[in-house]
């Protein structure tokens, strides 16, 4: 195949027949030919090896240079010996990088029309390996990605990694000057009482409470010191809600019920979280939620023999499901447990990403659960399964039904999965007849697996070349041609690059990207009812280049976000503070009149609390950064 001057990273990709350059969830372009053109490791390598390694992995190619946006041509490396020795000399040296991950099959050179090009794979970091940083100090040095780049992990989000590396067990450590007083004692009672039926003759039921909780894991002992007490696990299941608040300041837990389409403007029709009317504890939360979750499922039961069986694969999907997100969760994070039920859809999310790949959890049988001593607790009662095997037990159940696989993603910043749960058919008849009436003819005579991403983005907002391969058994490459083939004729539009692309219908103004305003109103829309962030054909767009601010209706969403971060606190934290207003100011500028107004906090408090300091900190650009008294003057967070 003839080369062309400019290519893009699809072109690339089939140029140079590199398959997993189409699979890799990040891809870093770099020219590396050095000062005298020959080839040379740039400096700007080792965040990016950081950040792929901290976040979903990664390919680096050296020996591309980007001429235009988008647009890049093969300027090719003379000696990649050379680049590559210098590669692990400093992958192997710790004043440089933390720990070297790659392997031999990691790097490979390849030629193209005579041109040398080096290939490097990063694999995702396991656990126990993060934070993977450069330099000696893991708190300046530490990267992830996001789709415009690296950035920088802000001190939290470093500790938690520190964390998660030593800790195989989030919830077993030691609840200094907490004790048995801080218990429910109702809760205490009620599970003992699920334990008693599901284990009649466990010897564990004749201990006293205090035996009994410390055999299940929610009180511990210091062999060392001696000292006795609640463990995390303890106080997360059984607690009152001031001694977990005490405990975990960000504990939020939140079932909401809402409406398919939401045209009173209300935005639940059932509710509960840790308003203070309950317990707040996380055994409670599982028993009142679950129960709403079954309510009004319109599932077949099952019949065996003359005795009527209500827990259907539905159930168990559900169960599981809701098991997972409180097992799962990491309750330092800041973003609340949420559990969504619509009449076409769950929706489960929990703070803290995921321990293992999501492929690999997804397939099973490799777990690692983040908190075995609650893992332990609610399988002892029959909810939840051990060995990974949850996971694939939801997707199976989802299958049997002929629904939509559930779609499990990861977002970093902030730190959160979500499992979305969708009660319908990948083609339903409603969404085609729509697509049929938006495309018209030419939408007929597109092929199975693009109807299929058209219906996806019709259903779920926007659409990836990984959530397809989920759905469909397409061959990658041949799934990157299809979909490069509907951004062409104007169907989709795209952004991002290959399998961290994300496409959304032609003519909407939606600019997805992780961590940024537009991709948290995704999630805004999807708990609302509606399937994307539409803004009228007449509202701006929000480019990185903008100069405008955001229309009313962006403005009313952001209220959301705010409302549903700062929900039931009082006092808000300045770390919480700084990183709602980083999530507001992403892609776009806003003044500090419309800061104060979504904030509900002065001017005054928020451009000296907070604005200044980030400002100064490089956190947030300004819109006149040469007068920064202007009237207008707005702030934006630097990418």
């Amino acid at each position: 195949m003839p080369s062309r001057p400019q290519m893009t990273i699809e072109e690339i990709a089939e140029l140079l027949d590199i398959e997993d350059l189409a699979e890799s969830t990040y891809i870093e372009i770099k020219k590396a030919a050095g000062e005298d053109g020959k080839g040379q490791l740039p400096e700007s390598f080792f965040p990016t090896y950081s950040a792929f390694a901290n976040t979903q992995g990664g390919i680096a190619l050296l020996g591309f240079q980007e001429v235009s946006p988008g647009e890049f041509v093969l300027t090719g490396i003379t000696e990649p010996g050379r680049v590559i020795d210098q590669l692990w000399s400093n992958l192997n040296n710790r004043e440089k990088v933390s720990i070297n991950i790659l392997k031999d099959d990691n790097i490979s050179v390849g030629t193209h029309e005579g041109k040398q090009y080096i290939r490097i794979i990063v694999p995702p970091a396991r656990r126990e390996q993060k934070p993977v940083y450069v330099g000696k100090n893991p708190l300046a040095g530490t990267f992830r990605r996001n789709f415009s780049g690296d950035y920088v992990c802000d001190e939290a989000t470093v500790k938690r990694m520190i964390a998660e590396q030593v800790e195989e067990s989030r919830d077993a450590k030691l609840l200094s000057h907490f004790s048995e007083n801080d218990l429910d004692n109702a809760t205490v009672r009620s599970y003992r009482n699920r334990f008693r039926s599901t284990k009649p003759t466990h010897p564990w039921n004749s201990l006293d409470d205090h035996e009994f909780l410390r055999s299940i894991g929610g009180l511990t002992r210091d062999r060392a010191s001696g000292e006795e007490g609640l463990t995390l696990a303890g106080l997360l299941m059984f607690g009152k809600l001031r001694p977990i608040l005490d405990a975990v300041p960000y504990y939020l837990v939140d079932y909401q019920e809402r409406r398919a389409e939401e045209d009173d403007g209300t935005r639940w029709v059932d509710r509960v979280t840790t308003d203070g009317t309950w317990s707040g504890n996380l055994y409670d939360f599982f028993q009142i939620a679950i129960q709403k979750l079954y309510r009004d499922l319109k599932v077949p039961f099952k019949l065996a023999g003359p005795s009527r069986i209500d827990d259907t694969p539905v159930h168990e999907a559900l169960r599981e499901a809701l098991t997972n997100t409180l097992v799962h969760a990491d309750y330092s994070g800041t973003v609340p447990i949420l559990i969504i039920k619509r009449p076409d859809m769950f929706s489960f999310r929990n703070p803290g990403t995921m321990r293992v790949p999501v492929e690999d959890a997804i397939h099973g049988g490799n777990s690692d659960c983040r908190n075995r001593n609650l893992q332990t607790m609610f399988d002892l009662i029959g909810y939840g399964e051990r060995a990974g095997s949850g996971l694939p037990k939801i997707f199976q159940n989802w299958r049997e039904q002929l629904w939509r696989l559930p779609e499990l993603k990861e977002k970093f910043n902030p730190e959160q999965t979500i499992l979305v749960m969708r009660m319908m058919s990948l083609l339903p008849e409603a969404v085609m007849k729509s697509l049929e009436s938006r495309f018209g003819s030419e939408f007929n005579e597109l092929s199975k697996e693009q109807k299929l991403a058209l219906a996806t983005v019709a259903i779920e907002g926007s659409v990836t070349h990984a959530r397809i391969k989920e759905i469909s058994d397409i061959h990658p490459h041949d799934l990157s041609m299809e979909l490069k083939d509907l951004v062409t004729r104007r169907f989709l539009q795209s952004a991002g690059a290959t399998r961290a692309m994300v496409y959304t219908f032609a003519g909407v103004p939606v600019v997805v990207t992780e961590g940024t305003v537009q991709s948290r109103l995704d999630g805004i829309a999807e708990q609302k009812g509606g399937s994307s962030v539409h803004l009228p054909d007449s509202s701006v767009h929000l480019p990185d280049s903008s100069v405008h601010l955001v229309p009313s209706s962006v403005h009313s969403a952001l209220r959301t976000l705010v409302d549903e971060r700062f929900l039931g606190r009082k006092k808000v934290s300045n770390i919480l503070m700084e990183e709602t207003i980083l999530i507001l100011c992403s892609g776009h500028f806003l003044t500090l009149d419309q800061l104060a107004d979504l904030l509900k906090r002065s001017p005054e408090t928020i451009r000296t609390h907070y604005l200044n300091p980030m400002v100064k900190r490089k956190l947030l650009d300004l819109k006149y950064p040469d007068k920064h008294t202007h009237p207008d003057q707005g702030y934006r967070t630097r990418k």
